[in-house]
């Protein structure tokens, strides 16, 4: 049997319609436009059946767009979006007006981009996160460090209702092949029922953007998968990110590979079922 699977992590970037001020040509490929309708077809020869988009830019701009997008191409199930967390009443009308889209599911803020490794530790970003989880909405956290893992449970005290998925795995530690420092983090963070774990760019992570295999992410994706349980991992293309790394299908070829050593039942969950219940998404 085909197990179905949402792609928890989908990008697209208008350079005409949106300013993506973090994208500049160092980033050589990623570069340029990239539309829904280049992604199309390599869903079908990756067996995805469905997306969530997530937003490229800390503007309200790029939530728009990416919710324009989602009435227009139907395996776009989800949205998250962004709002101006450090201005609670401005959250709150965001909310009231993105919320009126049955595709926005939650919001993610670039805190990677943020000078302030612990920007996430701001009593206004609190207060606005919780005016999130009263909402019902969930939050993405793209950390790329260790600053940015620790302030999790911090925000899980502050905010205890506040749904979490952890971008990317946290940028494990391929390269040293120990979980180290990461996986301290992670241990803590796995404490959390409501924070969930994202096996998403991993490619770009691994270092080895060429090269990279299931072999060079097994270890610590089985980790990942044992510390949080199946029912609170997901999957995620990154596209167009991915194409840094050998591409969309790569990334879902690696990802399935790893998948096949787990029980059909973890397969599933984490191919599709935590993504419908984290997200409030269905296959339809």
């Amino acid at each position: 049997m085909t197990i179905p699977i949402i792609d928890t992590h989908q990008h697209l970037w208008d350079l005409s319609k949106v300013e993506y001020p973090w994208l500049a040509p160092a980033y050589g490929p990623l570069y340029r436009t990239y539309l829904a309708s280049e992604l199309a077809p390599q869903l079908a020869e990756s067996g995805v059946s469905a997306t969530v988009l997530v937003q490229s830019a800390n503007s309200y701009a790029d939530t728009v767009y990416m919710l324009d997008q989602a009435d227009v191409y139907p395996w776009m199930i989800g949205v998250v979006g962004w709002m101006d967390l450090r201005d609670p009443a401005d959250t709150a009308k965001a909310i009231e007006r993105f919320g009126k889209n049955p595709h926005f599911k939650g919001m993610r803020h670039l805190i990677h981009e943020e000078p302030d490794s612990h920007w996430l530790l701001q009593p206004v970003v609190w207060e606005s996160l919780r005016l999130l989880a009263a909402a019902g909405y969930s939050f993405d956290v793209v950390a790329t460090k260790h600053e940015h893992l620790e302030c999790l449970p911090i925000l899980g005290e502050q905010v205890p209702t506040l749904r979490m998925v952890i971008d990317h795995l946290g940028q494990p530690p391929f390269q040293a092949g120990e979980p180290g420092q990461w996986g301290e983090d992670m241990h803590i963070a796995a404490q959390n029922p409501n924070v969930c774990a994202k096996i998403s760019g991993l490619g770009t992570a691994s270092g080895d953007w060429q090269g990279w295999t299931a072999d060079s992410v097994r270890e610590l994706v089985h980790w990942s998968i044992d510390l949080f349980g199946a029912e609170r991992c997901m999957l995620g293309g990154d596209w167009p990110v991915s194409v840094l790394a050998g591409g969309y299908g790569k990334a879902f070829a690696v990802y399935k590979q790893i998948l096949a050593e787990r029980s059909q039942a973890e397969q599933e969950q984490i191919s599709y079922k935590t993504a419908a219940a984290f997200y409030g998404v269905n296959l339809g």
